[in-house]
This record gives C-alpha cells, structure tokens and sequence, in this order.
C-alpha cells in the first residue's frame, strides 16, 4: 500500500516539471507534438495482430507485457499514404478514457520545453474535426510543430469500438 501513495505522490510532483513539454514526432515530413504528460510509453513496432471490422487506420492489436493494446496508424487516420514500418517506426502509448491506445508515428523526433509564448491558435480552416484536435502552433527553434490532442484525434464511438475488445 506504501508503494502506491508514493507512486501518487510521484506522479503529483512531476506534474510541474511535464507542463510545457512536448514529444514530438514526425508523420509525412510534419513534426507533431503531444504533451509528454499523455504518453505512457514508447515502444518499437512490433508484431500486430489484425482484428476483424476495425476501421483501416486501426491496425490492430499488440500485446504489451500482457496488455492487450490498440493501435492506431497517425498516417492512415491524417489520411496520408500508407509506408512500410522500418527500424525508427515507433508505438507511442496513451491512456485515453482509463484505456491504452497506442499510435503509429514515423519517427520520435525529441521531448520539447515549449512555452506557451511560442504557441499560436491553429487557423480556422479545413474541417472542424481538424481543429479539435490540432490545437496549437508551435514554433520551436526554426521549426513548425502542430500541437495535437490525440484523446480527439478518434471520437467516443471510435474509441469505443477500438477498446471494447472483451
């Protein structure tokens, strides 16, 4: 029981120092960026097991330490063109609603201090769907990073379906 409360506290402290920072990540030649705070764990493509009537940017499954885990492909769900995995193909792992979620990227690019400073709405065009889950512009160093909510990349009935898996 100690050893939660501690976990707890941990965690409450860390806080802090994860505001401002972001993993980012490529997609198609585009740096992305996450708050670190959402990321579980990072992990290599693995082995994913193909589950019937998933949507096609939902690959599949893995199976992490004995947790079973959707996988979303970022490529596919931006609607961007299918690429071969290859060795700096990553899984970023979230908890999205109290279940994991991972997502397919390119390539993890760093973890990024970025202050809200340097961030700027994200503009008012395309869909609206698009604007729920962009939800800033960064500017960090000489680079453009589209900061993203990835709990509104997919949509409660997707997530649904994704994690229903019992």
């Amino acid at each position: 029981m100690q050893d939660k409360i501690n976990t707890i506290d941990e965690i409450n402290l860390d806080e802090d120092t994860l505001k401002n920072k972001y993993l980012t990540f490529y997609t198609e030649h585009q740096l992305f960026g996450i708050p670190i705070a959402d990321v579980v764990q990072i992990v290599g493509v693995q082995e994913i097991t193909r589950v019937p009537e998933f949507p096609d940017y939902a690959k599949g499954v893995i199976n992490l330490r004995g947790t079973i885990i959707p996988i979303i492909d970022v490529r596919l769900r931006l609607k961007k063109e299918e690429k071969q995995y290859d060795e700096r193909t990553c899984i970023i792992v979230t908890s999205i609603n109290g279940s994991y979620i991972g997502f397919i990227v390119d390539s993890v690019d760093e973890v990024a201090k970025i202050s809200e400073a340097n961030i700027s709405n994200p503009p008012k065009m395309g869909s609206d769907y698009v604007s729920t889950y962009i939800t800033g512009i960064a500017k960090l160093e000489n680079k453009i990073v589209l900061l993203m909510n990835l709990k509104k990349m997919l949509n409660e009935k997707e997530i649904e379906l994704i994690t229903n898996l019992d």
